[in-house]
């Protein structure tokens, strides 16, 4: 503990809190990006076959865009929670913010590569037999919900910081 900084608790715990603020936006934008793109080039190419449903085939990649949202709240709680001038900040918060981070973060990438290939290969498929759609959206549904179990547990965890001792 430096007091002459007025610093109170571990000197290294905030970088563990800023490593998980910053892994849970970075690791849910690649999921968002990689999930946006991979269904994307499928929207493209079933748009040359039938453009009348490239609307309708949009839905894939504006799931796969939220998941950066949810990267983006939990950085948000994270980084709001580290203040260790105003009040103590010890490597068990760090801990448990860098943990709510990469909860969030590789959930939201993992929804992102399962979004992303249900949505090229749903896309085209409903582009040749359109019974298919209500099929497609359900998978993605249940793969938007990988993310959001991520953005929960993040959330729990990130609670947990500030619990380590009574101050």
């Amino acid at each position: 503990m430096s007091s002459a900084s007025g610093f109170s608790g571990d000197e290294t715990a905030p970088f563990f809190g800023f490593l998980g603020a910053a892994a849970a936006l970075v690791f849910s934008c690649m999921g968002a990006a990689y999930g946006t793109a991979k269904s994307g080039v499928g929207v493209a190419s079933m748009g040359v076959m039938r453009p009348e449903l490239v609307m309708k085939s949009i839905v894939p990649v504006v799931m796969a865009g939220v998941l950066g949202i949810y990267g983006l709240i939990i950085a948000v709680i994270i980084s709001t929670g580290i203040n260790p001038k105003a009040k103590s900040y010890y490597l068990f918060d760090g801990y448990a913010h860098l943990s709510s981070g990469l909860a969030c973060g590789l959930a939201g990438l993992s929804a992102g590569m399962a979004i992303g290939i249900v949505g090229d290969a749903g896309v085209r498929a409903n582009a040749q037999q359109p019974k298919l759609f209500v099929g497609m959206i359900l998978i993605l549904i249940f793969a938007e919900a990988l993310a959001l179990y991520g953005l929960i547990v993040g959330i729990i965890l990130s609670s947990r910081a500030g619990q380590s001792r009574a101050d």
